[in-house]
């Protein structure tokens, strides 16, 4: 009952977090979707152009994936260890990082945005409401990066309670914000008409720097004396010299990769969408925000098996660890049957919360049983995810991420290639052509849950406890 306790202790606080993830994004498309339409751009069109401006974000803010991640698994082994000068110095050395690399992009956001459209495939009307919502949006990078940081740092200590209030604080101003801007308020005499599609930008913008006051608030008040007291500038600095920062870039080296192989998985499954019209990206755009819903949900536990495991690898308990890795896949695999179920029945109310756009919702309903078969290629996979980053055995998952995002890309190139030569009318070849992206996502999960799978005894039950062993003696 005890590792039951703790696995929920975590997990549960995560789900509800997590949840906010892809609410944010969900909610900026309901309110597009929603959008008087009449005079500027269908719903497709302002759907497509969230649909490419939060890719266009995913494909920026991915490549710091390894933010939350490394920085999570590293501060559980510290944790474990009771090490917490270490713990500091993690924070430390992520939240520099963070810092700098926002920096960096708010400083190349115009080469960015330009790179970005000579790969990206879209109508001329999605393209410039995506570059509108991005050049307002880019600004809350640092926010976000830090964001980022912060939660790795959290769920690494043990703490998932933090990151839940910073997250529903980010979701809970999206969506008033989002909705204000972009519709207005009417209050007595007092009305406003509100911005329109801009709106939608600038609230989420103003929701991830009041998640970030209300993180750094948590930080000072719950570890300021027990992890920072005494932590001055000159140990800030010290943080990234010495062995400790070489194992920390090596880490998040195969993490960045890693990041890296998910961007092209989920760019590509967007840019392929796009070539097909705006109705097949709405669609598609939709699809995967439903599809990234039951995602969340499972790695709640992923997240519990990821603190747990760096916990019991820095303690050298592998007793513990053992019996956290077999209910973790017991609670994962039931969250994935569980969602079975709902995509199955309720597939028609959920597409119908997304948008009113008739066309939009009458394309994903055929597309709908790919969303029930989901769950159960996942699940796995995700739980693996967090139980590996734990450990922090990135090369695994480094390696295993590559041979995913070449299987989703082989999938799907070599079932184009059999629609062009079957000379199918466009319109038809073009419903089939999302079917075979929607199957090659598939397969990269599936991918994931074998490779991993298959290599759990060697770099879980016994790699780690054997650095642990050598660090030791």
């Amino acid at each position: 009952m005890g590792v039951n306790r703790n696995i929920l202790n975590l997990a549960v606080p995560s789900i509800l977090a997590n949840i906010t993830v892809p609410l944010v994004g969900m909610v900026d498309i309901a309110v597009a979707g929603h959008l008087d339409a009449s005079s500027a751009a269908s719903a497709a069109t302002l759907i497509g152009g969230i649909a490419i401006g939060t890719m266009l974000f995913d494909l920026l803010y991915w490549n710091f994936g390894f933010l939350r991640v490394g920085t999570g698994g590293l501060t559980a082994q510290a944790f474990g260890r009771g090490d917490m000068r270490e713990s500091a110095d993690i924070f430390s050395r992520a939240s520099g990082i963070a810092l700098s690399c926002s920096l960096l992009l708010l400083a190349v956001q115009w080469l960015f945005l330009k790179l970005a459209f000579l790969v990206v495939d879209c109508s001329p009307e999605v393209e410039s409401l995506a570059s509108q919502y991005f050049f307002i949006r880019i600004w809350a990078s640092p926010a976000t990066l830090s964001l980022m940081a912060l939660k790795g740092w959290f769920i690494g200590m043990q703490d998932s309670i933090s990151p839940m209030i910073a997250d529903l604080t980010v979701n809970g101003v999206n969506v008033l914000a989002s909705v204000a801007l972009a519709f207005g308020f009417s209050a007595g005499n007092m009305s406003w008409d509100g911005i329109g599609f801009a709106g939608i930008a600038a609230g989420t913008v103003i929701a991830q720097y009041s998640g970030l006051v209300c993180a750094l608030v948590i930080l000072a008040v719950k570890y300021g004396k027990q992890v920072f007291g005494g932590y001055h500038l000159d140990d800030f600095v010290a943080a990234f010299k010495g062995g400790q920062m070489k194992r920390f870039f090596s880490v998040n080296t195969d993490l960045f990769i890693r990041s890296i192989c998910f961007i092209c998985i989920y760019i590509g499954f967007t840019v392929f969408s796009a070539r097909h019209g705006d109705i097949l990206l709405a669609s598609s755009t939709i699809l995967m925000k439903i599809m990234m819903l039951f995602s969340y949900f499972t790695d709640g536990f992923a997240y519990a098996g990821e603190a747990l495991t760096g916990r019991y690898v820095g303690a050298g308990d592998k007793q513990m660890l053992k019996r956290t890795v077999k209910f973790v896949f017991v609670w994962s695999m039931s969250i994935g049957l569980a969602f079975m179920i709902l995509y199955a029945f309720d597939g028609l109310p959920m597409l119908k919360v997304m948008t009113t756009d008739y066309q939009v919702v009458d394309m994903s309903l055929k597309y709908m049983p790919w969303m029930v078969l989901m769950p159960l290629a996942g699940c796995v996979a995700f739980a693996w995810d967090g139980i590996y980053i734990g450990a922090t055995a990135s090369r695994t998952i480094r390696n295993n991420m590559i041979l995913a995002a070449v299987a989703f890309f082989a999938v799907y190139l070599a079932g184009a290639g059999v629609l062009k030569v079957m000379h199918l009318p466009g319109e038809e070849a073009s419903v089939i052509a999302v079917h075979v992206l929607l199957a090659a996502y598939l397969v990269h999960l599936l991918v994931r849950t074998v490779y991993l799978s298959a290599r759990c005894g060697r770099d879980i039950m016994d790699k780690p406890f054997r650095a642990v062993f050598q660090n030791t003696h």
